[in-house]
């Protein structure tokens, strides 16, 4: 073990069963957090891809290549970043892409970094240009490259870094540069998770919450949670304050009703904003099509607000429909809000 409580240098399955003993620490914010592979629900070809480049990167004793996970927030990206630096025995450095403002913060950060460390850098879509181009000698050549002085005195300095494992993640993989997305090893897209593997993760989180809850009430709340692990534990906690209070503690498919209808989370798991977007379509603009940024500025929401955590959701159980000339609501839509159906906007 390291000053920092990590375990360096063992390889093999004694590194993989050593990752996956319970912290000893005060619990946390990422207390639900699973801590090794075999406790992660869901993604499974994700889960096996990283399964066998983890096992094949100790055995070589060698850094992780590196990762880049994208798709809808609150799916794991940064969970899976977690399990990484235990299953690897690295010292995890967690940062995003604007946070970083100038080269001179991803060089101090680099710099740090110990021989298999891991960097996760969240939205990572967001760094700056001049930011960026620190990352490519970094990430392929393990140096960065300073440059002293300007014009005819300007001399270059070639600084190597330890080998590390870059971890980015993205909701929006199609505005990273080609450079930048060349240069990972491993891509990985995450899916919106199925009924049955959010039964799982609800399971798991009521017992570490001390919490009971029965098929129903499980079934109930993993419909309602957008195939998102990260909303069906908060929802959970929500649903354990409500069933302690209203109730005797424990859950039940009423209580989740009961519990989520004062939320304003409604059967398909749509929220107040969700409603009012698919609402502004159908009576601002007739169902549509109309563009995102009409229906942004009719909201009085941030556009990125709409693409990233509105819209996914919506469009993978089928309410909207993208298309060239702009976002229409549909069939599916106006039966869910109670519109009557106007068959000719169908046709």
């Amino acid at each position: 073990m390291d000053e920092n409580g990590l375990t360096r240098g063992v390889t093999g399955q004694g590194l993989l069963d050593a990752a996956c003993r319970p912290d000893d620490g005060d619990p946390d914010i990422q207390s639900l957090r699973p801590e090794c592979l075999t406790d992660y629900v869901g993604q499974r070809e994700v889960v096996d891809t990283l399964k066998i480049a983890i096992e094949a990167a100790l055995f070589r004793k060698e850094p992780l290549e590196h990762v880049l996970f994208h798709g809808p927030p609150g799916l794991g990206k940064t969970t899976l970043a977690h399990i990484i630096a235990r299953e690897m025995g690295g010292r995890l450095t967690v940062t995003s892409g604007p946070a970083m403002e100038k080269g001179g913060d991803l060089i101090g950060i680099l710099t740090h970094l110990e021989e298999g460390d891991i960097l996760f850098i969240d939205e990572i879509h967001r760094t700056p240009k001049a930011v960026e181009e620190f990352l490519y000698p970094a990430m392929e050549d393990f140096a960065v490259d300073f440059v002293f002085d300007k014009g005819i005195h300007a001399r270059s300095h070639r600084y190597r870094l330890n080998r590390f494992t870059l971890v980015g993640a993205t909701t929006r993989v199609g505005l990273l540069s080609a450079p930048l997305r060349d240069r990972f090893g491993l891509l990985r897209s995450l899916d919106f998770y199925d009924t049955a593997d959010l039964v799982r993760i609800i399971e798991r989180s009521a017992a570490i919450l001390d919490v009971t809850i029965d098929e129903a009430g499980a079934k109930s709340l993993a419909l309602r949670s957008r195939g998102t692990p990260r909303i069906v534990n908060r929802l959970l906690k929500r649903v354990r304050d409500y069933a302690q209070v209203r109730g005797d503690g424990h859950i039940s498919g009423d209580t989740v009703e009961s519990a989520l209808t004062l939320e304003g989370v409604d059967g398909k798991g749509l929220t107040g904003l969700d409603r009012r977007y698919l609402k502004t379509i159908i009576d601002y603009y007739h169902g549509g099509p109309v563009g995102i940024e009409a229906i942004a500025a009719t909201l009085q929401e941030e556009t990125d607000t709409l693409v990233d955590v509105v819209e996914p959701f919506l469009l993978k159980i089928g309410l909207v429909m993208r298309t060239s000339s702009g976002r229409k609501a549909s069939e599916e839509a106006y039966r869910h809000l109670g519109y009557a159906i106007q068959h000719k906007l169908f046709r």
